[in-house]
């Protein structure tokens, strides 16, 4: 039963209407991968500070970093606008890893010359990009998986970072002391210590952090008392894979049931179910562009898939087939995106693949 007042309920129509048609999306630039085989699964993608640096990161042992105007500049050659480039072209430059990464994040208050990394080995390594060299190394989670490594903003303390893994926990460090030295411990699930897949600080600079656990649920703590959550969203039905703040009011999270969620911060209330894309078994990736609150995310059909906040449906997917079609046959999925943050009518989606291959959307809001 409707209990919506009809001005509401006109209200909410007119906001799905526009989400459907607000934004003009199109594939701009494919770059090609260096392997023919899985070897080169895409798992993590960043903007750097300036937002005109890509870097991306997978079991390939590499970082690789991209100048974004100089893909978007490319020259088209396949006639339907589209540019196509070599990854060994278009990649600026590389720093080989010791281990396979999952996640990078560039700390902020660096200048954009410090990222860090979270690898398969359960270290957590920071690198100098003008050195090329790694400059700070943890390795607390006793050789489990790092599936997430952030910074917080709060209090100007941005040098503060966290790294979640399949160790059940969430620990919160300073790169600024020695290893041995830990801010803080997070179980999330107790005693089931149910990985820890996503971890991630408000970017506005509020004192919150959310965790995504494999446990079905995500929490968000206060960094100042980080004993008990302060919430616990329940609600998916699988592995809670991502989790994104939209602002310091919301959070999105992503899981392997197949749906992103919006939920309030203040009281943990579901307020918006998201679905459309696949996604049963892989991380496929989850990004926030919070100027224009859209969501994008992966899909194991390798599609890119994008949300307005304000309707549970796509309002846009790459490609041509029907939403949710599977071709079966193929494994290969998208396993990683990444909104720039800059402009407002403008945006940028960067999204990579389990094949190695990277690809770059723009949209502008329509007229």
């Amino acid at each position: 039963m409707n209990t919506l007042h009809p001005h509401k309920q006109q209200q909410e129509q007119e906001q799905e209407d526009q989400a459907k048609y607000e934004w003009d999306l199109s594939l701009s630039t494919v770059v090609s991968s260096s392997s023919s085989s899985a070897s080169d699964v895409i798992g993590a993608i960043e903007f750097d500070p300036t937002d005109n640096i890509v870097a991306t990161a997978g079991i390939s042992r590499k970082i690789r970093f991209y100048g974004l105007p100089s893909l978007l500049r490319t020259n088209a050659v396949s006639g339907t606008g589209v540019s196509f480039v070599d990854q060994a072209t278009a990649c600026e430059y590389y720093i080989c890893t010791p281990a396979k990464l999952s996640s990078l994040r560039w700390r902020p208050g660096s200048g954009g010359r410090v990222i860090g990394s979270g690898d398969y080995d359960g270290v957590v390594t920071e690198y100098d990009l003008e050195k090329r060299t790694p400059v700070f190394e943890r390795d607390e989670h006793g050789g489990r998986r790092v599936w997430s490594v952030d910074y917080t903003r709060h209090g100007g303390a941005s040098a503060v970072g966290a790294s979640g893994s399949d160790d059940g926990t969430m620990q919160v460090w300073d790169p600024r002391c020695p290893p041995e030295e830990s801010v803080g411990v997070v179980r999330p699930s107790g005693i089931c210590r149910s990985a820890v897949c996503c971890v991630e600080f408000d970017p506005s600079g509020g004192p919150a952090v959310a965790v995504g656990c494999a446990d079905r649920k995500g929490y968000v703590y206060d960094i100042r008392k980080l004993v008990d959550p302060a919430l616990t969203l329940q609600g998916h039905t699988k592995t809670v894979s991502y989790v994104r703040f939209l602002d310091g009011g919301m959070v999105v999270t992503a899981g392997t049931d197949g749906c992103l969620k919006l939920w309030s911060v203040e009281d943990g209330r579901v307020i918006r179910t998201y679905e459309g894309h696949v996604n049963n078994r892989n991380f496929v990736g989850l990004s926030v562009w919070r100027n224009g609150a859209l969501f994008g995310c992966g899909s194991e059909n390798n599609r890119v898939f994008v949300y307005d906040r304000r309707w549970g449906k796509p309002v846009w997917v790459d490609g041509f087939e029907p939403v949710g079609m599977n071709s079966g046959s193929d494994k290969r999925f998208v396993s990683s995106v990444c909104w720039r943050q800059s402009g407002v009518d403008q945006c940028t989606l960067v999204a990579g693949g389990s094949d190695g291959v990277l690809q770059v959307y723009v949209g502008k809001r329509k007229p």
